[in-house]
């Protein structure tokens, strides 16, 4: 089953696009696709890693769905294509940045692109929704292949910052090596959990600390 991903994932993936699971997951998809209207648009299902490539991972931020509203998924979790409205967990993705890195010049919209181009890897642990509709696309497969995109950078790679916020993500991360890697936990960025141990985290300043004390270029936020 030909699957339209970058050149690097594909290669360290490509095992899982053979096993059965993930061919009833495309089916699926394929289906829902037909029939229903879904997001993100197809061609930007695998755009976190179209962005991101294998080699370049520095940073993992795991997200949950992607977002069900028209127009606002595009690849990226927690991200949105220039143009749309700015989400509330976003808004305090942004806030918290300020917070922790004040001489971060204010984000000029919503899509995580530029972060993504410099190694974050902005991974949703399900990465089709049908629309208004959240977690519709749970439970059939997604959740398998991105634990497995996990266990690969966890396993191939070392000094990777995974960012985890709220409890579904790290319990998602448990596979991680903290051994070799830094994980960095905290409550979720929605508004109904920022107050309870979002704002005030850190993890930017701190994802940046730790990859230039291991020769790594920090990320311009």
């Amino acid at each position: 089953m030909s699957v339209k991903i970058e050149e690097s994932w594909r290669k360290v993936l490509q095992d899982e696009f053979e096993k059965p699971y993930f061919q009833h997951l495309i089916a699926f998809v394929k289906g829902e696709y037909a029939t229903t209207t879904v997001y993100p648009p197809g061609p930007q299902i695998f755009h976190a890693f179209d962005a991101c490539t294998f080699d370049n991972v520095k940073v993992v931020i795991l997200g949950q769905d992607p977002y069900h509203g028209k127009g606002q998924a595009h690849g990226l979790s927690f991200s949105v294509a220039e143009g749309v409205r700015t989400p509330p967990s976003l808004q305090n993705i942004f806030k918290e940045l300020q917070s922790d890195l004040p001489s971060t010049p204010p984000a000029p919209n919503g899509n995580l692109d530029r972060w993504a181009q410099q190694g974050v890897l902005l991974l949703n642990a399900t990465l089709t929704v049908r629309a208004s509709d959240p977690g519709s696309h749970q439970k059939k497969g997604w959740e398998q292949f991105t634990d497995a995109v996990i266990q690969k950078i966890s396993q191939e790679k070392e000094h990777v910052v995974f960012i985890l916020w709220g409890a579904y993500a790290q319990k998602k991360g448990e596979i991680i090596d903290a051994t070799k890697h830094l994980v960095l936990k905290a409550a979720h960025p929605s508004p109904y959990a920022a107050d309870r141990g979002f704002f005030g985290s850190r993890p930017f300043s701190q994802t940046n600390t730790y990859l230039e004390k291991h020769g790594v270029a920090p990320i311009q936020w």
